[in-house]
């Protein structure tokens, strides 16, 4: 099989959109707050956004499942309060399993938390266990900076994450750390802050010593690891004066980079820095860029292209990442797969 761990529901009808403006709008005025159960979208509309755009592209590509969680611009944790958020993941990780069930061989989800600044992480463990105990899901999205672009919250290595961790742990699923829409100018959103994040949450993880406490979680940093698999001596060189132990012993057991890298030396560079079992396939379709790339005539996120023409991967690596990987790092999703005879 070739799983696609990085999937978003960017496309979902505009009644969401529309929905969550009037969400917003009512946080100024009250009187104008939806009800939940003003947002109406049927079955046919779901089939509708999801044949013509990540479907089709899943079979042009040659991929076979997605984990599909709610669009990451969208989750705007630093909009409103903790029930503004709470209603809103909710709504979202809720469409996301209905695709799930239209399109049961094709999509399976990982939840958006509700997070919200300064809210104690604990209070996102009810949504998180709803997805995984009802809808089947296999991960979460876990936000580093609530904030949308301050940094408010403290590092990930800090106590005051554990509760997640600890049900992370006791429910065997891993977390994608992806941040959300930046609400600073100084950082574009899916240019800027995605991936200043993706290599500051690597870094908080080598300045600490989270996975002495759970050595069994597990982290997926997107976009190919930020910045991290470039400046990958730095990081090494940085451990080594903090007096860690060696990269591969302190964080590579725990750390895990997907494939959304947009051409074939970042992808080349990804795999000759990071062991193959720590790379795992994805594409972010639809997401962040969306055009054809004028060098190739293809697509920037047709990520299999890149990994097929690897001449660094041999046949059985390049499996490895398609699949193998995928159902090590997401147990409940590989649980899934064989009950389904997979």
């Amino acid at each position: 099989m070739i799983i696609d761990i990085h999937g978003h529901y960017t496309t979902a009808p505009k009644a969401l959109e529309d929905w969550r403006n009037r969400q917003i709008a009512g946080i100024k005025d009250p009187s104008v707050m939806p009800k939940v159960s003003e947002l109406k979208i049927s079955d046919d509309e779901l089939r509708a956004s999801i044949i013509d755009n990540q479907l089709k592209k899943m079979q042009e590509r040659g991929s076979d499942l997605t984990v599909f969680s709610p669009r990451a611009s969208f989750m705007a944790h630093h909009i409103g309060d903790f029930n503004v958020s709470s209603t809103w993941a909710a709504i979202c990780n809720e469409l996301c399993y209905r695709v799930s069930q239209l399109f049961p061989d094709n999509f399976i989800g990982a939840a958006m938390l509700p997070q919200s600044p300064g809210v104690d992480p604990a209070t996102c463990i009810p949504e998180l266990e709803k997805c995984v105990k009802e809808y089947g899901f296999v991960a979460i999205n876990l936000n580093p900076d609530p904030s949308g672009g301050h940094w408010t919250s403290p590092p990930l290595t800090d106590r005051n994450w554990y509760p997640i961790y600890e049900k992370m742990v006791e429910l065997q699923i891993p977390a994608m750390i992806h941040v959300s829409t930046s609400c600073n100018a100084c950082f574009h959103t899916t240019g800027a802050h995605y991936l200043n994040a993706d290599t500051t949450a690597f870094m908080q993880c080598v300045t600490g010593d989270l996975f002495k406490d759970f050595p069994e979680l597990k982290f997926i940093i997107p976009h190919g690891g930020g910045a991290v698999p470039y400046h990958w001596g730095r990081f090494r060189g940085l451990a080594q004066e903090m007096k860690k132990p060696l990269l591969e012993d302190h964080v590579l057991n725990n750390i895990f980079f997907d494939t959304c890298v947009y051409h074939q030396p970042g992808i080349d560079l990804l795999n000759t820095v990071i062991p193959v079992d720590n790379v795992l396939f994805a594409s972010e379709m639809i997401g962040a860029v969306r055009g054809i790339d004028p060098r190739t005539g293809f697509y920037y996120d047709d990520t299999k292209r890149y990994i097929e023409a690897s001449t660094i991967l041999t046949p059985e690596e390049k499996q490895q990442i398609y699949e193998g990987n995928a159902r090590r790092v997401y147990p409940r999703l590989d649980a899934a797969l064989k009950a389904k005879g997979k």
